[in-house]
C-alpha cells in the first residue's frame, strides 16, 4: 500500500471511528472468506460495518478518539466492528456469530467513552433492542395518562348510576 493510500485510509478510519456509537475489536484468525462474508452480512444487517485493518494503521486512526483506550487489544490479526446505529444489535450479531463459530474471538470494545470487556459485550447482547426499549419507555410514560382516563371514566360512570338511581326513585315516588 502506498503512503498516500495509507494516509487516506487512516483519515477515513478516524472519521468512521469518531462517528461510531460503538467499536468492537475481534480476532478473526481461522475464518475463511465465506465465514467472514457471512459475518459481514450479519453485522451489516445490524447496522454496522466490519473491517480488517493493519494494527499500525488502526493505532494511528484511533488517536484522539474515545477508542484509544482499546489500543492494547491490537495484537495479531485484528478486525473492528463499528456500529453507526444500535450498538446492542451489533453486539448481538457478534456474540451470536462467535457462539456459532468459535474461530471468531470478541476481545473487547468501546461504547461511547466506556471501555467494554468481553463479558460486558456479552451482557450488552442480552439487552432488548432499541425499538423494544423505546416501546417500554413510551408505555411507562403513557401509563399515568391511561390510569387517569380510567379513573375519570369510572367516576363519570358512577355519577351516571347515581343519577339513574335518583331518577328511578323519583319515578317510583310519583306512581
Amino acid at each position: 500500500m502506498k503512503k498516500e493510500e495509507e494516509i487516506d485510509l487512516v483519515g477515513t478510519l478516524h472519521a468512521d471511528i469518531e462517528r461510531a456509537s460503538a467499536l468492537f475489536v475481534t480476532d478473526y484468525m481461522g475464518l475463511n472468506v465465506e465465514e467472514i462474508t457471512k459475518l459481514r452480512d450479519g453485522i451489516r444487517g445490524a447496522g454496522g460495518t466490519y473491517q480488517v485493518v493493519k494494527n499500525t494503521l488502526l493505532k494511528r486512526a484511533i488517536q484522539e478518539t474515545t477508542a484509544h483506550a482499546v489500543e492494547d487489544l491490537f495484537i495479531g490479526p485484528t478486525a473492528i466492528a463499528l456500529s453507526q446505529g444500535d450498538p446492542v444489535a451489533l453486539a448481538k450479531a457478534l456474540v451470536a456469530f462467535a457462539k456459532a463459530n468459535d474461530k471468531l474471538e470478541v476481545q473487547g470494545g468501546v461504547l461511547g467513552e466506556r471501555v467494554l470487556s468481553v463479558r460486558d459485550i456479552q451482557e450488552l447482547a442480552t439487552l432488548p433492542g432499541r425499538e423494544v426499549l423505546l416501546a417500554k419507555m413510551l408505555g411507562s410514560m403513557n401509563a399515568p395518562v391511561s390510569n387517569f382516563v380510567g379513573v375519570f371514566a369510572a367516576m363519570l360512570r358512577q355519577l351516571v348510576y347515581v343519577l339513574k338511581a335518583i331518577e328511578e326513585q323519583k319515578n317510583q315516588g310519583q306512581n
